[in-house]
């Protein structure tokens, strides 16, 4: 028996409690669902659950055509994509749409890719409902910052380089940016980047400045756990100079964990 039963001190989880992520929708509910990195198979088992059995999916630009199929038939797709760079949907039109759907008695699966708490505005959307007086549930996904680094071999944590990480997102990079660069790079000695493809020059050339060296690898992956994934291998002047490029969306990792690279499944 696992020991962790064996102690009276350790708290038990109720038995009423087990299923409660991906028991049936009530009518006039939505469900803040994670898709994780884009593979179905990294879906949980509470996201197939609630996609199988709703009346209304509100989902994001990185979820793939291969987890909307598991979408119950007669469930009414809605995209809500939001995209750097390109036409997207308002926030708070989005949010307005959840509670439409849920005052509508539809049960609602709002689907976002990776997390929905890990730059996806999930928090902004939780709070509307609670607003609202919208009854939701929260069922977390895998981040594309944890998964696509592991899909592609690169551990973004290793105990002979870092105990510390730290996660950003591309749109940090401004005069106004809230970071302070210097001690970040020296506060973390591996960076991963999210939505940072389209501004990775000037990215690099931020982090040099900050005092990283222009030899520090760097790695790009490219469409994270999708059949057409690729990872780029190199430094941060090769970033800076554009000799390795990125294409969104990608996440960008930067650390002496890329040198740590194993390759698998015949990347």
């Amino acid at each position: 028996m696992n020991a962790l039963y064996l102690d009276p001190s350790m708290p038990k989880r109720s038995p009423d409690m087990v299923g409660q992520l991906s028991a049936p929708l009530q009518a006039g509910e939505v469900a803040l669902v994670g898709a994780g990195p884009g593979d179905p198979d990294l879906l949980t088992i509470a996201a197939i659950k609630l996609l199988a059995d709703c009346d209304a999916i509100v989902h994001d630009a990185l979820v793939s055509e291969a987890i909307l199929s598991l979408g119950s038939i007669n469930a009414e797709c809605i995209y809500a994509g939001k995209r750097g760079g390109r036409p997207s949907a308002d926030q708070q039109d989005i949010s307005d749409a959840l509670i439409r759907l849920a005052k509508e008695n539809k049960r609602v699966v709002r689907l976002k890719g990776g997390d929905p708490f890990v730059f996806g505005r999930g928090g902004e959307e939780a709070r509307a409902l609670v607003r609202a007086g919208v009854k939701f549930r929260v069922v977390p996904g895998i981040t594309s910052g944890v998964a696509g680094p592991a899909m592609a071999g690169i551990p973004v944590t290793d105990r002979t380089v870092n105990s510390s990480i730290a996660f950003l997102t591309g749109h940090e990079l401004s005069d106004e940016s809230r970071i302070n660069w210097p001690a970040l790079v020296s506060a973390f000695p591996v960076l991963v980047f999210y939505m940072a493809a389209r501004i990775l020059p000037d990215l690099a050339e931020r982090l040099i400045v900050a005092g990283l060296s222009e030899s520090m690898p760097v790695a790009i992956i490219h469409n994270a756990s999708l059949p057409d994934e690729t990872v780029e291998v190199g430094t941060l002047a090769g970033a800076k100079s554009g000799s390795i490029k990125a294409l969104p969306p990608s996440i960008v990792i930067v650390g002496e964990v890329v040198d740590d690279r194993t390759p698998w499944k015949g990347s």
